[in-house]
């Protein structure tokens, strides 16, 4: 396979009734176990760089490993810059060789929004890869507070920009760890209402399994951003792995523990967003 854009794989979900995770990684051990677990349940997967990776792993070299592992994989893989927020930083995603780019341009005014998310659309589009944009603020556990999207707005929003997918704030938020009250499935009808762009949910780790499982198969959220569940589940074990041998020292026999814990846990999420 090669590396697929996020066009190439939300269309069928949304044509066909079910949904794929975007999950955001933080270096190699994680985001190699993401698609092995893809490639054991036959499903795509978007891997996705955000704003923490990138700040860890330089844009360049996240592009180079996103590319073997897609050009690798027998599964679609998404190169995705996840939360990128300058023309200029969107530019570099796509000269090391994403095939996606999320412009969030969420906490601006909805026309600075719409006009800066259009030129980044633009942009992709022009390279053949695709684009992701905000409307509405998903906010954060713990920190700043969410600002719900408007289903007028949203209209607005995907017929000015162009936008391949749009991330939407109902009741979602960031590094959320327990399930929340859920998200609010009356609003997200009103939005899919109005726009047919899929549809993608940021911070899916606060969603019960069984609403995501709803909302795959029967809505127009085609896409889950997933990090929270998977990083704890790679912090315990590495915790484990660690405490296992004190007198082990060497970090690649010591991050070879991390993969099994992760690659289960990524395919019961997996198995979860498939259509039936």
């Amino acid at each position: 396979m090669s590396r697929a854009t996020l066009s190439e794989v939300l269309q069928p979900a949304l044509r066909d009734g079910y949904a794929v995770a975007g999950l955001v990684t933080l270096g190699w051990e994680d985001m190699r176990a993401y698609v092995a677990a893809a490639e054991a349940e036959g499903v795509p997967v978007i891997l996705q760089a955000g704003p923490s990776c990138r700040a860890h792993t330089p844009i360049a070299i996240l592009g180079k490993m996103f590319g073997y592992l897609a050009e690798h994989a027998s599964v679609p893989v998404v190169a995705h810059l996840d939360h990128g927020y300058t023309y200029d930083e969107c530019k570099e995603a796509l000269d090391a060789g994403f095939t996606s780019l999320m412009f969030d341009g969420s906490r601006k005014p909805l026309h600075q929004n719409i006009d800066e998310t259009a030129a980044i659309a633009e942009l992709a589009h022009a390279a053949g890869i695709s684009c992701e944009g905000e409307i509405g603020f998903v906010g954060y556990a713990g920190g700043e507070n969410s600002a719900g999207t408007d289903p007028e707005e949203a209209a607005q929003f995907a017929r000015q920009t162009g936008v391949d997918a749009m991330a939407i704030s109902v009741g979602n938020l960031h590094l959320q760890r327990d399930r929340g009250r859920g998200l609010d499935e009356e609003r997200i009808r009103a939005i899919e209402a109005v726009t047919n762009v899929p549809l993608v949910i940021h911070g899916g780790s606060g969603v019960s399994q069984a609403q995501r499982r709803k909302l795959a198969l029967g809505s127009s959220i085609c896409k889950f951003n997933i990090g929270t569940e998977l990083r704890v589940v790679f912090g315990d074990a590495l915790r484990s792995a660690v405490n296992l041998d004190p007198t082990r020292f060497d970090r690649v026999s010591i991050l070879k523990d991390t993969h099994e814990p992760v690659f289960e846990a990524t395919r019961r999420l997996l198995a979860v967003l498939k259509r039936k």
